[in-house]
């Protein structure tokens, strides 16, 4: 009577094991690169929140000078987003004369940089 074979041998473990390794070095070096792409492009959406809050306030303030906040550097610009500006980032601060627009420099985690406009209005 023959006995049935139940389980895996070893042999075949240490070869499911030895792929599992391949596949990992091959893996793992591309979700670093995703990691500093996925920071890359929160610095510039939050750039790009940041350019569109100010471009609404700016319009808000022009129609209504009550509306709004006052813009006179870069860093006003933080107060148009709800919540402020998030944690880990901060702005080049950049004086900004009234009707005018300049260019602003966020920097985020890791250095990621990005930039806005900001125009200025009282």
């Amino acid at each position: 009577m023959r006995r049935i074979q139940t389980g895996f041998t070893l042999v075949e473990l240490v070869i499911v094991i030895v792929i599992l390794g391949i596949a990992a070095i091959i893996t793992v070096p591309k979700f670093t690169e995703l990691s500093t792409d996925a920071k890359s492009a929160l610095t510039n959406s939050i750039a790009a929140s940041l350019a569109a809050g100010n471009a609404v306030n700016y319009a808000a303030r022009k129609a209504v000078a009550m509306n709004g906040v006052t813009i006179l550097n870069c860093t006003d610009v933080a107060k148009t987003l709800q919540g402020g500006l998030p944690t880990g980032y901060s702005i080049m601060a950049a004086t900004v004369s009234v009707d005018a627009s300049i260019s602003c420099t966020l920097t985020g985690p890791s250095s990621t940089t990005a930039t806005f406009t900001a125009t200025g209005i009282i």
